[in-house]
């Protein structure tokens, strides 16, 4: 069975791209469900695919996470990933959609989970936002966090990859991608056709529409937001990314990654200590 991609809620399984795009599994409820029903859950998982990576927000409660390692350290298993990469919610559920079609693919547990941490770079994430004023995942200035006070302004904002804030003015717009990708978009409590000005201007093949994630006003700081993300849809662009970079076998778990950490057992590169110099020989005169 392919490995299992994992994600914390529902709305964080976006719709297939392709047919070859594997289910996403939900763990819900972690927080506030029994302990024995979650690791039963898990266990039945990695059982059936014998690897599951979970994707996980930073929003997500503090709760969540520490019900996740518990899990993990109660199964003593290294065949779950746990990955927390610093994208916006609805980046999140777009890297899990890509590591699901993916899933479909020849790629060993490692490679693909090591390419979560690659495809992050081709992923460019941001909203528009009605206020700045509780923005703390991006730097906001004093005149922009004046300026939230005015009635009726926004701002668009990108977090990912690079941090971008700029009001929206007629000529407003962001530094996008340098290839084409598509664009998803997902709607608050905001009335904004902008990001329908930003695809135009990134040249994107097409935009779609989505729910908002559950986590998103938690992480833009409002919900008066609308979401957006640009990505590569095609499932031979995202292989060839993926198989076009070295790998390397995990010194500890003996698993195929990229990089030079191991998402299953954490194991980083090992540590070669120098040789301690040798003692000089110490003559005798004749």
């Amino acid at each position: 069975m392919p490995t299992a991609i994992a994600v914390t809620s529902a709305d964080l399984a976006l719709p297939p791209q392709d047919e070859r795009t594997m289910p996403a599994a939900v763990l819900r409820d972690l927080d506030t469900r029994p302990l024995e029903d979650a690791l039963g859950e898990l266990h039945a998982l990695v059982e059936q695919h014998g690897y599951v990576i979970v994707l996980c927000p930073q929003a997500v409660p503090p709760s969540v996470v520490r019900r996740l390692y518990t899990l993990r350290a109660l199964m003593e298993s290294d065949r779950i990933a746990l990955f927390r990469p610093e994208l916006p919610p609805l980046g999140i559920a777009v890297l899990a959609r890509q590591l699901r079609q993916l899933a479909s693919c020849d790629l060993s547990p490692g490679v693909l989970a090591s390419a979560g941490r690659l495809l992050t770079h081709y992923i460019h994430a941001g909203a528009v936002l009605g206020t700045v004023a509780k923005l703390d995942r991006v730097p906001v200035g004093l005149k922009a966090h004046a300026k939230s006070w005015v009635p009726g302004s926004q701002f668009a904002v990108l977090a990912h990859p690079e941090p971008q804030l700029v009001r929206i003015t007629p000529d407003a717009t962001l530094k996008g991608p340098e290839f084409s990708t598509w664009m998803l978009v997902a709607k608050g409590q905001l009335q904004s056709e902008w990001t329908g000005t930003l695809a135009k201007a990134w040249n994107v093949h097409g935009l779609r529409e989505t729910p908002l994630p559950g986590e998103s006003p938690a992480w833009w700081g409002t919900a008066k937001v609308v979401e957006f993300c640009s990505y590569l849809a095609d499932l031979s662009v995202l292989y060839q990314l993926v198989t076009s970079v070295r790998q390397t076998s995990c010194h500890w778990c003996g698993i195929d990654v990229l990089g030079d950490r191991c998402v299953f057992c954490s194991a980083g590169p090992p540590v070669y200590e120098p040789p301690a110099p040798r003692a000089l020989e110490q003559r005798t005169p004749a």
